[in-house]
């Protein structure tokens, strides 16, 4: 496997971020899960960190009407997370990473990994920065290669160091997720590689959560979670949970475990609608739907962290199918389309949009 990352110079221009050491890899900021934790419905709103878009939009090529939209004619996108004023995406099939800001700053390539994106569900699923990034400068992701399925960390202008390899890759069930819950641990979601057995198999890392502490090169992972189905993803409100979404032959399921290790049902879908990323905060947390073409908005109770009313439905068949959610730096969602999986895209696919939160009282429906 190799790693392609741009130079010191276009990467300075791409993200605007300089470090004592030099220019940043990647615009860390807002980006750490060790913030004080974020509120869906902070008790005072902040002030957007970005310009909102204008209300119309030029025609032309790859530009979407939609002011909401930041980034179009991608590939099938993966995992994406909050950096500064935008986010970085990832694109599942072609193992590319891209910087993403606004509709009128076009999308900038910051890495590119190897990957084998051939399975329905392999390739580029999850990217994640380091907690002490400012100072390392490394980004983690989890990849599906000629032969397994891994973690692996990238620096600039080196080659991918395997954090954990040895993950079973199958024709299906590739798809796994990675989150930082402490500065030293890192949580690892794996799907079942196709063969659910593999999930209740204890020397099989196929199908579990694991946490990896220090994660180095050659880390020996721990099973937190077994029983995963098609894995989905992994969120941290920067606090004591950690949500995670899979998929099973009889339902689709979104679970917290807390710093002891237990682990609770938050919300399960028995019609299946293709739970994927999410993103938490104290209060709740939202859930991307491929099938359901949907942002599912869960509201948890700060204290009990139980969710006991059924999720809203937030801009449903708006954008068509929804893969990686993340908080953005705006205060609105920003999820990944991955429309082009099935080959029945839009014009403008795949894209980057923005989703705000429903305002106070104005319902759960579709808007």
């Amino acid at each position: 496997m190799s790693v392609v990352v741009v130079g010191r110079v276009a990467m300075c221009l791409a993200l605007g971020a300089m470090l004592v050491a030099g220019c940043a890899r990647f615009d860390d900021t807002a980006s750490s899960p060790f913030t004080p934790e974020p509120s869906f419905n902070p008790a005072e709103p902040k002030r957007p960190q970005t310009t909102p878009p204008s209300t119309t939009r030029p025609s032309g090529p790859c530009i979407d009407p939609d002011p909401a939209v930041v980034a179009t004619c991608l590939d099938t996108t993966g995992g994406i997370i909050t950096a500064g004023n935008g986010a970085l995406v990832a694109e599942r099939r072609t193992g590319r990473i891209l910087r993403v800001v606004d509709p009128d700053t076009p999308p900038v390539e910051v890495a590119r990994i190897e990957v084998d994106g051939s399975s329905p569900d392999g390739g580029l699923s999850d990217i994640a920065l380091s907690p002490t990034f400012g100072e390392d400068g490394l980004l983690y992701a989890y990849v599906t290669t000629a032969t397994d399925n891994r973690v692996v960390r990238l620096a600039e202008g080196g080659s991918p160091k395997a954090i954990l390899t040895g993950i079973p890759k199958g024709a299906t069930g590739n798809h796994g997720a990675i989150e930082w819950t402490a500065p030293n641990r890192l949580m690892v979601l794996t799907g079942d590689a196709g063969n659910p057995g593999l999930a209740s198999t204890p020397s099989s890392l196929a199908g579990k959560l694991l946490r990896v502490e220090a994660p180095a090169p050659g880390a020996t992972p721990e099973v937190a979670v077994s029983g995963i189905g098609v894995a989905g993803d992994l969120c941290f409100d920067g606090k004591d949970s950690l949500w995670f979404t899979d998929r099973t032959p009889l339902e689709d399921r979104l679970q917290r475990i807390d710093p002891q290790g237990v682990v609770t049902v938050g919300w399960t879908w028995p019609d299946r609608p293709g739970v994927a990323g999410c993103a938490a905060a104290v209060d709740g947390v939202a859930v991307s739907l491929t099938e359901g073409k949907a942002l599912a908005l869960a509201t948890a109770d700060p204290n009990t962290h139980m969710i006991t009313t059924a999720p809203s439905m937030l801009s449903q068949d708006k954008y068509g199918k929804l893969g990686g959610a993340t908080l953005g730096p705006d205060g609105s969602f920003w999820v990944g389309t991955v429309n082009k999986t099935d080959g029945q895209p839009g014009p403008n696919d795949d894209r980057v949009v923005r989703i705000p939160l429903p305002q106070a009282g104005g319902g759960g429906g579709p808007d």
